[in-house]
């Protein structure tokens, strides 16, 4: 069965501070677990991991939240092999785009985002564009190797609606998507998501997997 997932629209997020949206997020958005271990056999590791979502009329809002026994964040630079690092990913496809877009972010808030058409390469988000979302990640902004312990993190991505091509009207919206976690390049590497996936190894590009994301 297709996962689905409503996005309830909260008209005055944009013009709120940082902790008033946390609130906000908090007390009327949607919340959801990201927990689907796709590869149990051989990368049976579960870090607890959730995101709250709401959108506005120009953003898609997204608070992950994290508890896990190893912390990466040495990828600093847009574009970068994040995916190595302690890692949330968002994957969103627009409806009549025949194109997917994926936006990862590691725990410093460095992002990776591509736009994936069919039969061609994935096109990486230039600095312009990667620019206009908004990021705080709860640990700071320095890179740092692998550290063991018991952490709690959380990141809150605003990535707006016009850079994957849609503009919110009034009506709801179907997107297509899946929100994931994964921590490659760590001592206990996983790859989790909120909607299953088939592929046989570790892949989170796989459009025909993704769960139904209703802007509400």
């Amino acid at each position: 069965m297709e996962k689905t997932l409503h996005v309830p629209y909260i008209s005055d997020l944009d013009f709120l501070n940082t902790d008033s949206i946390f609130n906000r997020l908090e007390t009327s958005g949607e919340r959801h677990t990201i927990e689907q271990l796709n590869w149990k056999d051989e990368y049976p590791y579960h870090p607890l991991t959730t995101f709250t979502i709401a959108h506005s009329d120009n953003y898609l809002y997204v608070n992950f939240f994290v508890r896990c026994n190893y912390l990466r964040a040495a990828n600093y630079h847009n574009n970068s092999p994040v995916h190595e690092d302690s890692c949330v990913l968002l994957y969103l496809e627009a409806p009549g785009k025949e194109s997917y877009w994926n936006f990862d972010f590691n725990c410093i808030g460095t992002i990776s985002a591509s736009r994936h058409a069919e039969g061609e390469a994935p096109q990486p988000l230039n600095d312009a564009e990667i620019a206009r979302i908004s990021v705080l990640p709860s640990c700071g902004r320095r890179p740092f190797e692998e550290i063991e312990g018991l952490f709690t993190w959380d990141l809150l991505a605003a990535i707006p609606l016009d850079l994957i091509g849609i503009k919110y009207a009034g009506e709801p919206i179907t997107l297509k998507g899946n929100f994931c976690k994964c921590a490659s390049g760590t001592s206990q590497p996983h790859f989790l998501s909120w909607a299953p996936i088939s592929s046989a190894k570790p892949d989170f590009n796989c459009p025909e997997c993704f769960g139904k994301i209703v802007l509400d």
